[in-house]
């Protein structure tokens, strides 16, 4: 290369910017920074993605019969044979006595479920071409239903009210907290199923609930809280105080909501699903104790059971009189309660009472143990940390890439039946809250005792669909069915409740 070129080279290295845009580099279209602008295609997939879980495992396995009419499903029982222990023995020539019987008499009161959908007319068109959303308001409406149903079946509270509910007892503790020095008022209310998987200290607990319906209408009902207690009182002193509050267990109860805050100041700070509570701050939410009502208020309704639902299998077992089994676990430690507890050989102490219990009293065993993930966890961890290992097998697979961590426990063997052994499924149910656990049998071990299904839906009217006639520019769908759950046998039940996290 020849000095001129070189020095040409050199000149360009140093020129200043040409500005003329004859010479400027500028693209005609470039890709737009965002896909909402310019000559940009959207990807977007036809068809919303629904990515919801619909788990209803009891709906899913529970029989559903046609009811004949009628407002109840009735039933009689007979519970006991030779039921004053007769004696068979007879003398010569002379007859045996006669054997009493036990008898009982069952009513179920058929309850509407049902949930709405809509679709505006501008709706419709804008969704044209990419899903059919009339089609989708009809297809969540009955998944809608059918989730609202499994909750129901579960721990539906239409006959057990909790009650009239003493004053916690309190305790100052001078370290543990961050609670000022003040006189502080502590305040509980008992929580049904329906009430404590509906709660959070966010938003609130409900009593009375008044729903606006599609048609105009109202309806009134219980959200599954409880009257709440009078308050306790106690006086902190320093900046780094605490305090432990425990109440009796309430009978029905699967969760209690605890306000604290000077008198007539209390705020919703806690929801748990034992009797007892370790208060370290000032209550984080917003719902004033004031706003509930008691027994003795202008209005003692007790809105832990709802007008509209049937009883669920929870309800049905701790029922009084129901003849299940029904522990409430000891109050503990508080805030920490009673956990269930490992015997050393494998086993669960309580769920072994449990089952023990069923097969002296009734000569069953039950067959599937249904639990909140909380519990499944904890029974996991009692059972692999057993002392007993030899009655554990475990069979390792050594080859690369093959070795996983993590065990979980799916079965429980009961050592309480005719076979020596029968095993039960553990099963996570969705709507169990923690704390809580339900035994269920499906099938009765009693020769001829004219029960096909131990427990079904019987509907007067199964699922239903309506298009409602136009009233305004919008579709609107409702989804119905008419319904109520029998249990014929509630006795071969077991329900633990207020269990510990441990």
């Amino acid at each position: 290369m020849t000095s001129t070129a070189l020095d040409v080279l050199e000149k360009l290295k140093v020129a200043p910017a040409i500005n003329d845009p004859r010479f400027v580099k500028n693209g005609t279209f470039t890709q737009s920074s965002s896909a909402l602008s310019g000559l940009t295609y959207y990807d977007l997939e036809l068809g919303a993605k629904l990515v919801y879980p619909v788990l209803t495992p009891l709906r899913n396995i529970i029989p559903r019969v046609s009811g004949k009419g009628g407002i109840q499903a009735s039933w009689r029982a007979i519970t006991a044979i030779n039921a004053g222990g007769m004696r068979p023995g007879v003398s010569e020539s002379n007859r045996g006595g006669v054997q009493t019987i036990s008898t009982q008499d069952r009513v179920a009161t058929y309850k509407g479920i049902g949930i709405e959908s809509t679709a505006s007319f501008e709706a419709f068109y804008a969704a044209q071409g990419f899903d059919d959303i009339r089609a989708l308001a009809a297809k969540t409406g009955l998944e809608s239903l059918m989730l609202a149903e499994e909750s129901m079946i579960l721990g539906g509270n239409n006959s057990l009210p909790l009650g009239s509910i003493t004053a916690p007892t309190i305790k100052a503790l001078s370290s543990g907290g961050s609670l000022a020095a003040q006189t502080w008022s502590v305040i509980v209310v008992p929580l049904s199923h329906d009430g404590m998987i509906n709660a959070s200290v966010v938003g609130g607990i409900q009593q009375n609930i008044q729903r606006a319906n599609a048609d105009g209408s109202t309806d009134s009902f219980g959200g599954g809280a409880g009257y709440k207690s009078p308050s306790a009182t106690i006086t902190t002193s320093g900046s780094t105080s605490s305090l432990t509050a425990n109440v009796p267990p309430v009978s029905g109860a699967l969760g209690y909501a605890w306000f604290w805050g000077a008198a007539n100041q209390e705020t919703l700070g806690a929801i748990t699903s034992i009797n007892s509570v370790i208060i370290t701050d000032p209550a984080t939410g917003t719902m004033k104790a004031t706003s509930l009502n008691n027994s003795s208020s202008s209005d003692p309704t007790d809105y832990s059971v709802n007008n509209l639902a049937f009883d669920g299998l929870l309800t049905q077992a701790m029922r009084p009189q129901s003849g299940a089994y029904y522990a409430i676990q000891g109050a503990g430690d508080p805030g920490v309660g009673t956990p269930l507890s490992g015997d050393g050989a494998g086993g669960i102490v309580e769920i072994d009472a449990a089952l023990k219990s069923l097969w002296d009293n009734l000569r069953l065993s039950p067959d599937t143990i249904w639990v909140s993930s909380q519990e499944a966890l904890n029974i996991s961890r009692k059972i692999l940390s057993a002392s007993a290992n030899s009655a554990q097998r475990f069979v390792f697979n050594s080859e690369q890439g093959m070795i996983g961590g993590g065990v979980m426990v799916r079965t429980y063997l009961n050592r309480f039946s005719m076979q020596g052994g029968s095993v039960l499924d553990i099963k996570i149910h969705p709507n169990m809250p923690s704390g809580t656990l339900l035994m269920t049998t499906s099938q009765l071990p009693y020769p001829l005792s004219n029960v096909g299904n131990v427990m079904q839906i019987r509907t007067r009217q199964d699922y239903y669909q309506i298009e409602w006639p136009l009233r305004s520019r919008q579709y609107e769908y409702g989804v119905y069915a008419d319904e109520v759950l029998q249990h014929y046998f509630p006795p071969s039940m077991a329900v633990i409740t207020n269990i510990g996290n441990g």
